[in-house]
């Protein structure tokens, strides 16, 4: 088995394209921006596992992810919190593993 990739959505797209590319030295395999999509994959060459970059303007709003997966009956935990500026929650995926979101 081999993992292909790995997604992050985010409000922060062309940050996050700019921390990838310039302090973990990932170059743009695959850019789906010219068919109007903002979303890139990035790696160290063609081949290699992927982080998939995707723009999301509300991905910062971990309540509303919340109340959507709550709203899909998938039953996240409450907020654990163990610092004032931490907090996340966990959600099992559809194989029963706990997914962490923050």
């Amino acid at each position: 088995m081999k993992l292909c990739h790995v997604t992050i959505q985010t409000a922060n797209f062309a940050e996050e394209i700019d921390f990838y590319t310039k302090y973990a030295r990932l170059a743009i395999q695959r850019d789906m921006r010219p068919m109007g999509r903002n979303m890139v994959f990035l790696a160290n060459k063609n081949g290699d596992t992927e982080i998939e970059l995707i723009e999301r303007p509300d991905a910062a709003d971990l309540d509303a992810l919340r109340a959507d997966l709550v709203e899909a009956g998938l039953e996240p935990t409450d907020y654990v919190s163990p610092m004032p500026q931490v907090r996340f929650f966990f959600v099992k995926d559809p194989a029963g593993l706990n997914v962490q979101f923050m």
